[in-house]
């Protein structure tokens, strides 16, 4: 079995995209959520046939924050290093 080298460079860390929109993502997920349970009243549930729209939207909304952290986790970006060159 062949083991695989990491490539040269560092990760994006903090500043990889994916990072910033699964943050975006997870804090109006749980806005949602919060919203969804603590603040809907009979009437807009009815108006969403039945469905607590706010509540189901942010459990939506996390899973693909979560799905976001995983995938920069498992495939990060990598960032070459400078040339010592210039």
């Amino acid at each position: 079995m062949a083991t695989q080298t990491p490539r040269p460079g560092h990760t994006a860390g903090a500043f990889d995209i994916r990072t910033i929109i699964g943050a975006l993502f997870l804090i109006y997920g749980l806005v949602l959520v919060v919203t969804g349970a603590v603040a809907t009243a009979p009437e807009d549930i009815d108006k969403a046939a039945g469905l607590n729209i706010n509540l189901w939207s942010g459990v939506g909304m996390i899973a693909f924050a979560v799905l976001f952290g995983l995938w920069a986790r498992i495939r990060p970006i990598r960032v070459p290093e400078e040339s010592a060159e210039s």
